[in-house]
């Protein structure tokens, strides 16, 4: 970044306000426009001490005036809070993403949803949606005309964010930007590491001058389809037309909570049938056997080393046990038997008191309990997962679309919000190691115990 020269007088300092290349150096952050105006004041106190003030002001003026007619491109308003932090910083803001043209338009979920409701009326309601229609329109080619108005990404982003936050896998999983509907992303074909590895890599000692042998990895790919996501919700026309704050709390709470709640439903053990593929149901994924004589709905310590025992070794340091809150019961009160006596395994002394709070760990590697996976006993009640082989496709782009009409007797907007997205596991079938017989996988479950 270049440092702004100090004008010597009036008429340079115009020119510098007036040079949007000069000015963009100014106004960078808080703290260089803060300088700029300091070393200018002071190089003309220097000549006249009465002046600084009279600059400081001049300076605000042009300045706001600038941001107000929008002079500066990409430059909505000055926020000098600390703790704020511009969407196109967001790690889940994707300013390529079609929704992006309409950030400047619709800052806030109140301005957005005062355009787009169907029972706005009035010249400016028309023409944000005239503004709407034509980004959208020029991403026809791969957004389905499904009808509703495209989301901006400011918002499609704060949806996400809000999400991820206790989201059980997109948090963790591989996510895959989609540019269109269908996306191929490489996988490389591998079912043993016996004598070659990476689907098919291999080394040779060789002597010097000897030939070298030729080994030839085998490339899979695996086709990503953006599935279609409809959450659909009921609001009272009050809160449109009277109380659009409320609409908007609404929407930056309840939204992202659904979002993720469906998603994580449809990742942990959706068939893949006009959804996307769970990891539950992946091709790759190994089921741990019960112990011989254990009964049902039960969990015994032996279930979860063997299971640890059947991930992939390069696995371990990411995985994490996905686990039904059915199970922490058997979890709090299991133990090792050793000859006639035996002690707790998962609770450790500390804990006995019952005042403790329990581990969140086990063998090392953290714990997620959730509703979302079978319940206690079933195949899926806990399973030990690196989600780094588990691909998220994201079309980032989302749409909603308003209805006076359906609920018209209760007098009640219905709202659909339209997300495209994918999931499906990275690896096809389970790894046959170099030596030994039992296969490994990123995906392990244990079996069902009835």
């Amino acid at each position: 970044m270049a440092t702004p020269t100090i004008p010597r007088d009036a008429d340079q300092l115009a020119d510098a306000l007036g040079d949007t290349a000069t000015l963009k150096d100014i106004v960078k952050t808080p703290e260089t426009l803060r300088d700029f105006i300091v070393d200018y004041a002071k190089q003309q106190a220097a000549k006249d001490p009465t002046i600084e003030a009279q600059i400081r002001e001049e300076t605000q003026k042009q300045f706001a005036e600038i941001l107000k007619n929008e002079q500066i491109d990409g430059i909505n308003r000055l926020n000098l809070s600390p703790e704020s932090t511009p969407a196109a910083r967001s790690k889940h803001y994707n300013a390529k993403a079609p929704g992006a043209g309409l950030d400047k338009r619709f800052p806030d979920w109140s301005s957005y949803m005062s355009a787009v409701w169907a029972g706005a009326k009035g010249s400016e309601a028309l023409s944000a949606q005239s503004d709407i229609a034509k980004i959208q329109n020029a991403f026809g080619s791969s957004i389905p005309a499904d009808g509703g108005f495209l989301i901006p990404e400011y918002l499609r982003s704060e949806l996400l964010r809000v999400a991820l936050e206790d989201s059980v896998v997109r948090s963790r999983a591989r996510v895959v930007p989609m540019e269109t509907l269908t996306v191929p992303y490489p996988m490389l074909d591998s079912t043993s590491n016996a004598s070659s590895v990476y689907g098919g890599v291999t080394a040779f000692w060789t002597e010097e001058g000897a030939d070298f042998e030729e080994s030839s990895p085998t490339f899979g790919r695996i086709m990503l389809m953006a599935k279609k996501l409809t959450l659909y919700s009921e609001i009272p026309n009050e809160l449109f037309s009277d109380s659009v704050i409320s609409l908007e709390q609404f929407m930056s709470d309840s939204y992202p909570e659904a979002l993720r709640w469906f998603e994580d439903v449809a990742f942990i053990d959706g068939n893949g049938a006009g959804q996307p593929k769970g990891f539950l149901n992946a091709d790759a994924a190994v089921s741990v056997p019960k112990e011989s004589g254990q009964a049902a709905a039960t969990l015994q310590w032996e279930n979860i080393v063997k299971a640890y025992a059947r991930m992939l070794p390069s696995s371990i340091g990411r995985a994490v046990w996905v686990a039904h809150i059915d199970t922490f019961p058997a979890l709090a009160t299991m133990a090792l038997n050793v000859g006639t006596g035996g002690s707790a395994v998962w609770m450790g002394t500390a804990s006995h008191d019952g005042a403790g709070a329990p581990p969140m760990t086990i063998l090392g590697r953290p714990v997620v309990f959730t509703e979302k996976v079978s319940t206690l006993g079933t195949v899926g009640d806990i399973n030990f997962v690196d989600f780094g082989y588990y691909l998220v496709g994201d079309r980032q782009a989302m749409q909603m679309d308003t209805s006076i009409h359906y609920k018209f007797g209760k007098d009640k907007t219905a709202v659909r919000l339209i997300e495209r997205v994918d999931g499906q596991p990275w690896i096809k079938s389970p790894i046959t190691p170099r030596k030994g017989s039992n296969t490994l996988s990123p995906f392990v479950k244990v079996a069902t115990r009835a």
